[in-house]
């Protein structure tokens, strides 16, 4: 019998990432990968686009069982037919490797609030 699904999410006030940016616009160097800030760019709102994405790499770490996020190693990236998809480099990987699992993942926002979803599977 092999090992179930693992699960993870993560939920964010668009609000908060969006302050955190302002005060301290190199974070988001550390955060997210320049085809992540790219793609929020184009975006009316990109706090909403980035909240999103930051929920997404928490949410893959929970469901990895990582105890740390390389939010660098978590890429979320867009498929072409507009639905996301993670790809793994680094800890992430090596993780995702030993646990033979791939990750599906999904994201959405209201106005105020990010949350993505990842399992593992």
């Amino acid at each position: 019998m092999s090992e179930a699904p693992r699960v993870g999410i993560d939920l964010l006030e668009i609000e908060r990432l969006e302050l955190a940016l302002e005060r301290r616009p190199q974070l988001a160097l550390r955060l997210f990968t320049d085809q992540e800030r790219e793609y929020a760019a184009g975006n009316v709102r990109p706090a909403q686009h980035l909240a999103a994405r930051f929920c997404a790499k928490e949410a893959a770490t929970k469901a990895l069982g990582l105890s740390v996020l390389r939010p660098l190693e978590i890429e979320v990236v867009s498929e072409a037919d507009g639905s996301p998809s993670l790809l793994l480099s680094g800890l992430a990987s090596e993780r995702a490797a030993e646990l033979s699992k791939s990750l599906t993942c999904s994201l959405t926002h209201t106005r105020s609030t990010a949350c993505a979803i990842v399992i593992a599977g």
